[in-house]
């Protein structure tokens, strides 16, 4: 019997949830400290992970969350989100990972996705939406056929990010997921940078 990735995953962090490091260039980082997001008005760049997610060399990213992708004009959502972008400066190609999954040392269904690497399979439509639900999360906003969305910034390279949320509430980007599950690395290999370290991988 085949049991779909969440169900692999959830059994896997209960096995390695006291599992990672906590220390960053040498000193201590808080635990504790773990921000998804930061209110208006907050620069997130004061906040711990997004320091953590500057020193490993990615770029704080505050988007909000907007419907409408699909038309001439955004409706914006209440939802904000920071994450870390990483730019692979041989190719331009880029990551993202929300700064909380970056910077746990927990388990999250995203990071166990990532270094898993389930196979992606075939699917119509959006490749890397259909690898995003096959895994258990959600990119999409309104659905398949809804008026389309995500997550904004204005002046981002990728200015509406497709990012695969997970029920946990963790996050990377749904093209991120889906390129590495074939062995290609865009923007940097987030094994390297995320906090969190899967049992036996160095």
């Amino acid at each position: 019997m085949k049991l779909p990735f969440v169900t692999i995953a959830a059994v896997a962090a209960v096995f390695f949830c006291g599992c990672g490091g906590s220390s960053v260039a040498g000193g201590s980082v808080p635990s504790s400290v773990v921000d998804a997001s930061a209110p208006m008005g907050i620069d997130p760049a004061t906040t711990a992970s997004a320091a953590y997610c500057r020193q490993t060399g990615g770029e704080v990213e505050f988007r909000h969350a907007v419907y409408g992708t699909n038309g001439s004009k955004l409706l914006f959502l209440a939802g904000v989100a920071s994450f870390c972008q990483y730019t692979r400066k041989k190719d331009g190609s880029r990551i993202h990972i929300l700064l909380s999954t970056l910077y746990t040392t927990k388990p999250t269904l995203a990071a166990l996705a990532y270094i898993l690497k389930p196979p992606v399979g075939s699917c119509q439509g959006n490749p890397a939406s259909c690898y995003c639900s096959y895994l258990g999360g959600s990119d999409q906003f309104g659905g398949t056929s809804g008026a389309g969305g995500g997550w904004y910034e204005k002046k981002a390279i990728d200015q509406t990010l497709e990012a695969c949320i997970f029920p946990d509430m963790s996050s990377i980007d749904s093209w991120g997921l889906t390129y590495h599950a074939d062995g290609i690395i865009r923007g940097i290999n987030l094994e390297k940078v995320m906090r969190y370290k899967y049992p036996g991988r160095t």
